[in-house]
């Protein structure tokens, strides 16, 4: 059951949903014409379906580690070289260091596409984007210079190390030391759970790790960053040793390697004891490419599911009246409603996605007195995308398994590999819990609740351009997320925000879908007449949205505000009876 690359869906929600016309018409992004981006989806759409989505079940046999040495699926190779030649790495990276120039949001759509077809491969990558994003904010000319064109071309690619057995969400308790050693640093240290930290798709990896300097002050802020290759300029080994591969409950074609530094040369990015700054750069970069990655397993389950259900024959069917009868699942009517729940939870979450990436591209390319508004908006949107999207890929892949009955619980379907590959994401980048932390703790009050309430604002406003049937649905939803919003914000302890946190991001990323679907669903209607069969499923999805999924906002509301007294109505000892 192939996977087709959604280009009309995509294009849909990038020009009547997220509404990114506006990027085109900023001077950093003049380049992105329609017809560029029609050309650059085009592309990748192809290169997805024909080359990377057949690397998807023979790539769950896994990477194996064989005599100190990663060896990928077969495969693997020559889709990552296809990705290279195609310079797909650098698609946002500037034009200046061999990049696209082009925005995050098409990069986003790209990454989208590339996650579809083999999520496993496409974290290189993603893992490489980060690096180049984090080498061309912080690092010197020199280094940029040698690394960074490298790693925009693909010729190498990039890992982030960040995770130690002591020290995993708690970045600041590493304890991974750097020496300095003339104009450079020896590292030495164990880091785990480190993405494609070793393989043979390239002839060099550079690894951004963080460690400590001699003398550094305790916790995060004794913290720097470092670039270490696997290999030096001369092409000596530079003591990085891959140690062990971790055993996964997906995602096997993905080496997770523990990786050891055995006083590995280094050199250091940005200052001293200024690391997580600069690691946070990559990590925003990948919170949203994470979120991303929910998103693209998404789209490919219910393309899965969906082929199932019109080849399967099973019981006896009876459509609504009027309705065709196939023979297949797809007539039973709650073989629909998982069909129809998929599709609107995946558009869903591709809404808020380019939604997201969107505000991060104008935050950078807007007229300057504009640029911290948009900023602000990026920041809020980032944990909604990659909670939301990572939730979504979960929660669809999962209504998958169950669309396929029996045959889901057996891997040779290929239903059950997608919710063991996207069951990571929410862990990835900050679990989907520090996201709504971050939210509630961070992103609520950093300007007093101002970008919340322009997101309330924009539901509002949508809800006063048209009338539609669903348009009533919107307006419970905003006002449960405004009564959430006014009681966060009330809460001076920050414990009972922490309770509900969870629940609030919830709230806020339905409320945020629903309105960009709702103004995707007046688009539709406007746009009839062009193409009645794709626009009458554009309402369609977006109805079913509004009316069964939306709703669950309002339940969502009341669990945000009601503090944390029950999460604590039982001590460690009494949960344990």
């Amino acid at each position: 059951m192939p996977y087709t690359a959604p280009l009309k869906d995509i294009r849909f929600c990038l020009d009547h949903v997220a509404d990114t016309g506006c990027l085109a018409e900023t001077e950093l992004f003049a380049e992105a014409t329609p017809e560029t981006v029609d050309a650059v989806l085009g592309e990748m759409g192809k290169l997805a379906t024909e080359t990377l989505a057949p690397l998807q079940r023979p790539g769950d046999a896994g990477s194996k580690l064989e005599n100190g040495r990663v060896r990928t699926p077969d495969g693997y190779k020559q889709g990552y070289e296809a990705l290279a030649e195609g310079g797909w790495m650098g698609l946002a990276a500037e034009a200046e260091m061999g990049g696209m120039g082009l925005p995050l949001t098409i990069q986003t759509a790209v990454n989208e596409m590339q996650a579809s077809a083999c999520l496993s491969l496409s974290l290189c990558p993603l893992m490489t984007q980060g690096s180049i994003e984090a080498l061309t904010a912080h690092a010197s000319g020199a280094l940029q210079e040698k690394y960074l064109t490298r790693l925009i071309s693909g010729e190498w690619a990039g890992t982030m190390n960040l995770t130690e057995p002591q020290a995993g969400s708690d970045v600041g308790a590493l304890k991974t030391k750097a020496e300095p050693d003339g104009d450079a640093y020896r590292i030495s240290g164990q880091k785990i759970y480190i993405s494609w930290g070793d393989h043979d798709l390239t002839d060099n990896i550079v690894h951004l790790v963080l460690a400590r300097l001699p003398d550094a002050p305790s916790g995060s802020k004794g913290i720097s960053l470092f670039l270490v290759p696997k290999y030096l300029e001369d092409g000596s080994e530079n003591g990085v040793k891959t140690v062990s591969l971790e055993h996964k409950m997906g995602l096997h074609g993905s080496p997770t390697c523990v990786l050891a530094y055995e006083g590995s040369k280094g050199w250091l990015v940005g200052e001293e004891n200024r690391g997580l700054a600069c690691m946070f750069t990559m990590m925003n970069n990948a919170r949203l490419g994470v979120g991303v990655e929910g998103l693209g397993v998404a789209e490919a389950a219910t393309q899965h599911a969906l082929a199932y259900a019109a080849d399967r024959v099973q019981g006896k069917t009876s459509p609504p009246e009027g309705g065709t009868a196939t023979g297949a699942i797809i007539d039973h009517p709650d073989v629909r409603r998982m069909l129809m729940e998929m599709k609107a939870r995946t558009e869903a979450a591709r809404a808020i996605c380019y939604d997201t990436a969107k505000a991060l591209d104008m935050a950078r390319a807007a007229p300057e007195g504009d640029r911290k508004a948009w900023a602000a908006r990026g920041a809020f949107l980032t944990p909604l995308a990659k909670a939301y999207g990572t939730y979504t890929g979960m929660e669809v892949s999962e209504i998958g398994v169950q669309v396929h009955g029996g045959m889901g619980f057996i891997e040779e379907t290929g239903a059950a590999q997608f919710y063991r590959d996207v069951r990571v994401t929410a862990i990835y980048e900050g679990t989907n819990g520090i996201q709504a932390a971050d939210l509630v703790g961070r992103k609520l009050s950093m300007d007093g609740g101002e970008t919340a309430r322009s997101i309330l604002n924009e539901a509002e406003a949508e809800i006063a351009t048209a009338q539609t049937p669903m348009t009533r649905n919107l307006a419970a939803v905003h006002e449960a997320a405004e009564d959430a919003t006014q009681w966060m914000l009330a809460q001076n302890d920050m414990a009972e925000r922490l309770a509900g946190s969870n629940a609030y991001l919830m709230v806020m990323s339905t409320l945020h879908a629903a309105t960009l679907l709702h103004r995707g669903l007046r688009a539709a209607e406007a746009h009839m007449a062009d193409d009645p069969d794709f626009y009458l499923a554009k309402i369609a999805v977006a109805s079913y949205y509004l009316a069964h999924i939306a709703p669950e906002a309002i339940s969502y509301a009341i669990s945000a505000k009601l503090g944390s007294s029950l999460h604590y109505a039982l001590t460690p000892e009494q949960m344990a009876v």
